[in-house]
Formats: C-alpha cells, structure tokens, sequence
C-alpha cells in the first residue's frame, strides 16, 4: 500500500503513551501445550479485548479504573512519511485518516451515528480501560475505551518470529481489523459474540472473520475514498503484490497455523479466530464485495 506522496494526514486520532517497566503482581500467566490458544480464550472471552494471539506472555491484568496514562498526539506526518518502511507511527496516522473518512461516509450512507476510534501506540505496556497489558498480547481494540492498542514492535515481530513476508499493506490490515471491531462495537454486533463460545463456526469466530471482511472492503475502497477534507484518496491504488502481503497477513494468523507453532497440534474446538484458510477467504470478501458481503452471522458456513 502506498500514501500519496503529498498528503497531510489531518487525523487526531492516534497518540503515542505507555513504556516503562513490567507490570507488577496478580498477571496471568499461561503455560504448557497451547499455549497461544488458550491466552485468545482467556483474553478475548473474559477481559472483551480482541487479540490476535501472536505472542505467548502475560496477557491483561484486569483493572477497575479508566485508561489514565498519559499520551502525546501524533501530528505532520505526510504520505511521504507514511511510506517510509521504519516509520510505523506515522503509517498507523496515514491509515487512520484513509479509515476514517472510508467508514465517516459508510456510516452516514447507512444513517448511523459514528465516531471513530482513538489509536495509542505504546512501547513494552500500557495502561487501558480493560486492564494492564504488555506487548506480548499484541494489537486489540478495547470497548471501554473505544480505543486501539497497538505496539510499535509487533509488525516486526510478525515477519521475524511468524514469517510473515510483512509490507505497508499487512500492517494496514491489521490496524483495518482491529477498526472493523470498532465497527461491530457501533453497531452492537460485538454483543453477539457468546462467553467461551469456540470452534470453526463459533460466535467468536464469526466476530473476528467480519472484522477480516470490514478490512478487506476499505482496502479495495480506500483508493477511491476522498480525504476529509474533500482532497484526493490518501491511498494510492493497491497492487496484487500488495494484497498478497495483506492475504499472507491473515494467514500467518490463522488460529490453526498458531496451535501449529505451539506445539500442541491442530485442535479447531479451540479456535477463537478463525483458521488460515478462514480468514483469508473473509479478507477476500470484503476486498471483492464490500462491506455488504460480511454477514458472518448470518452465513450458514464460515
């Protein structure tokens, strides 16, 4: 995915806070033979944080007051920027400015009340209004907070710990996924999703292959998205290359592929995401068919 070069990204919706030491006392830690499964479960069905589950480690600590840490607001980032390779923080404002404008008009076509998320990117911890957490449970969106939480390191982490072959447009799928669930939290489709409910057609499963389906259809809309402010499309028009990156993204994530890496072997009565082959087939459907075409739950098979 490439920025328009000249763009002025006019969003205040993303800051950067967090860092520091570890979390102290009362985390909960997670051993043993599926290992990454059982965090999405924990995590996801208790806590109402979507994850993608990466990376085994302490997950969150659960807390009873708002997110209270201070952060900084990111601002003069340009498309130029953005296509920078090292500089994450100003790709996650490109993106946040292209998903705001893309759901602000879908929204309002649909005559809906809407206002976007907030995206902080922190380093090591941050504080949220879902609890504690640390880099380990990776990106996930918190209702609470209507915020996304995403640290700065993960992307790399994706290509040297899970393979991933990484690129602008893989990183945008990830911040567009965890922004689909913003969606479902709007809409109140997150209220669907049943506690400890798993498997390949789960109601936890349908929750997170829509959110695949929602960034799948900003990806094939953002290059005919105007701007905010009415300019041309921030987003440059997606190459097949690029959409392959975003498709091995969703691959590289696919709950079957993540119990392989465990160690633990193939168990889809664990699954709380959806497989490879799930996930890359909603992100295609959205891609092709827009929004419209992601009524996970509504569809007899996913």
């Amino acid at each position: 995915m490439t920025f328009r070069g000249d763009a002025n990204f006019d969003t205040s919706a993303v800051s950067k806070g967090g860092g520091g030491g570890g979390i102290g006392g009362g985390t909960i830690a997670v051993g043993g033979g599926g290992i990454i499964t059982v965090i999405l479960v924990i995590v996801s069905m208790i806590f109402g944080v979507d994850l993608t589950g990466l990376a085994p480690g302490d997950p969150i600590q659960p807390q009873s007051q708002e997110q209270s840490q201070g952060s900084e607001e990111v601002t003069g980032c340009t498309g130029a920027d953005a296509n920078d390779p090292a500089n994450v923080t100003c790709r996650m404002e490109g993106g946040a400015d292209s998903m705001s404008a893309f759901w602000t008009a879908t929204m309002q076509s649909n005559e809906l009340q809407y206002a976007d998320p907030t995206v902080q990117l922190f380093s090591r911890q941050v504080t949220t209004g879902c609890g504690d957490a640390t880099s380990a449970v990776g990106p996930f969106y918190c209702p609470p907070d209507q915020r996304i939480y995403l640290d700065e390191t993960f992307f790399a982490q994706m290509r040297d710990q899970f393979g991933a072959q990484g690129g602008n447009l893989a990183e945008m799928y990830v911040l567009a996924h965890e922004w689909g669930h913003h969606i479902q939290n709007v809409t109140g489709q997150l209220g669907r999703v049943q506690q400890g409910d798993t498997g390949p057609q789960s109601s936890a499963v349908r929750s997170e292959l829509q959110a695949d389906c929602y960034a799948g259809a900003w990806i094939a809309a953002a290059p005919q998205t105007a701007d905010d402010d009415g300019s041309a499309p921030v987003i440059e028009a997606v190459t097949e290359e690029q959409m392959q990156q975003a498709l091995d993204a969703a691959r590289t994530i696919g709950d079957d592929r993540l119990q392989q890496m465990g160690g633990g072997g193939v168990n889809p009565d664990g699954w709380t995401h959806g497989s490879s082959e799930q996930r890359q087939t909603w992100l295609s459907n959205g891609f092709n068919g827009g929004v419209g075409a992601c009524d996970t739950w509504n569809a007899p098979q996913v």
